[in-house]
């Protein structure tokens, strides 16, 4: 095979072993798969879950794949797709990778498990995983980076995620190099998603998750059958990704460089609010300021923030007529957090986004668009109190990223509450202990049983 950018990429993945991982990496991509199969069993409770599985014509116990959270089974393909919807559909899933990495990632390698016909040991599968977060972190990484990349109208849990899944499902199938640059190279061809969604409200985000875990698990299943992709998929040549999906500003070189120094999954968050990254911030801010400052939500009478330009086009909108709406939106999330107390799953609910005193914490909230500020910054919330007080915070390191990370026991929690939805306390604590201690077991498959009621 030709040497390319993209076969020395597969040399790195190919020759990473587990030992590679420094311990606190390894107990974080734990939780992270704690967290995305929380948050999925959640999601299978959601409307865009129910098209998806009524669409696709799902029913009854038919195939070898779980369909988590719901009493189906079906071909690994279908369930990646499904679950890769169920994982996005709450917006609770971790950001911070291709952006949802566990949302691509999970689904894809978890279908690939349950179909592989072997044992697989919990080594081999946290591997897969955590290689999965590394590729697709560093394709976007190599497009110039997360503004640059979704700037340009491409939503990067769809475009680069779908790389990330082919890694994961590549290296669970022990694929050699020759193999995995091929998986890599066929799963250009299902790169895609954009951020029209933004304009409508429509749900058509969580299919980009879905999509990519779909397309990267059939990607390595064709090159572990000889289907041969193109390894100039990330050359400098008409049709390579870069070309197409980027600009002037992409570094293939960021692909390989520093190998196994500085592993992606360490720069992941898991979200504590249920609402877009870009809304956190924020939130924290109203928080840090009533808590400093003694104040109740009903000392608030106006909230002022100041966001670049990017994130004003990502979520700076204050139309609400769906919950995709209310998810993407940095002022329902400031209005849901003073009203509420909280931003969780029942704030995100119509009943919710629909009370009349929402509107009127709306009319509150004013947002500006600082063109000084980089696209990356975080928003400066500032609010006014009846008196003439004012306040304001900038939190640079919102709650759940790497530099103010949730408590071990709070992502438990967290993911207690949300499979909670489905699962009966047994099978909660069973999967809990299984994915806590899934770098000890001999085969891990046996856990997927307890995915499903």
């Amino acid at each position: 095979m030709t040497e390319t950018i993209l076969t020395a990429l597969a040399d790195k993945l190919a020759a990473t072993d587990f030992s590679d991982f420094p311990e606190n990496t390894v107990r974080k991509a734990k939780l992270h798969i704690l967290d995305t199969v929380g948050v999925s069993i959640a999601g299978a409770t959601s409307l865009e879950t129910k098209l998806a599985v009524d669409a696709v014509g799902l029913k009854g116990d038919i195939g070898e794949a779980s369909a988590w959270g719901l009493p189906l089974k079906t071909d690994a393909r279908t369930a990646a797709f499904i679950n890769g919807v169920s994982a996005h559909a709450f917006e609770l899933d971790d950001s911070g990778g291709c952006d949802h990495s566990g949302a691509v990632v999970l689904p894809a390698v978890i279908a690939a498990l349950e179909t592989t016909g072997r044992a697989v040991d919990g080594r081999l599968f946290l591997k897969s995983v955590l290689l999965g977060y590394e590729v697709g972190r560093r394709v976007l990484e190599a497009c110039g980076g997360y503004e640059t990349h979704n700037g340009k109208g491409w939503h990067s849990t769809g475009t680069c995620g779908t790389f990330g899944a082919a890694a994961a499902v590549a290296t669970l199938l022990g694929l050699d190099r020759d193999g995995i640059a091929s998986a890599l190279g066929c799963a250009l061809s299902y790169s895609g998603g954009t951020w029209a969604f933004i304009h409508d409200g429509g749900p058509a985000k969580k299919l980009h998750a879905g999509r990519a875990a779909e397309g990267g698990y059939v990607s390595a299943r064709l090159a572990r059958s000889g289907f041969r992709g193109p390894i100039s998929a990330f050359n400098d040549v008409w049709g390579g990704f870069f070309r197409t999906f980027g600009d002037v500003r992409a570094a293939p070189e960021e692909l390989s460089r520093d190998f196994g120094q500085n592993w992606r999954l360490n720069r992941c968050s898991i979200k504590p609010h249920a609402t877009c990254r870009g809304t956190h911030s924020a939130i924290d801010a109203i928080d840090l300021m009533l808590g400093d400052n003694g104040l109740a939500s009903s000392d608030v009478a106006s909230v002022s923030v100041e966001m670049s330009g990017f994130q004003f086009g990502m979520c700076g909108h204050k139309t609400v007529t769906s919950r995709a709406q209310a998810q993407m939106s940095l002022p329902y999330a400031v209005a849901a957090r003073l009203h509420y107390g909280k931003v969780s799953l029942a704030e995100l609910e119509e009943k919710a986004w629909r009370d009349p005193a929402i509107g009127k914490w709306l009319d509150r909230v004013t947002v500006r668009v600082d063109q000084a500020m980089r696209d990356e910054e975080e928003p400066s919330v500032h609010i006014r109190t009846p008196d003439g007080s004012a306040f304001s915070a900038k939190v640079e390191d919102p709650l759940g990223g790497p530099l103010n990370p949730l408590s071990d026991e709070r992502i438990i929690a967290k993911y207690t509450d949300l499979a909670g939805a489905v699962l009966p306390e047994t099978r909660i604590a069973a999967l809990r202990d299984e994915i806590l201690g899934i770098d000890a077991l001999a085969d891990v498959r046996p856990f997927t049983n307890l995915l499903q009621p």
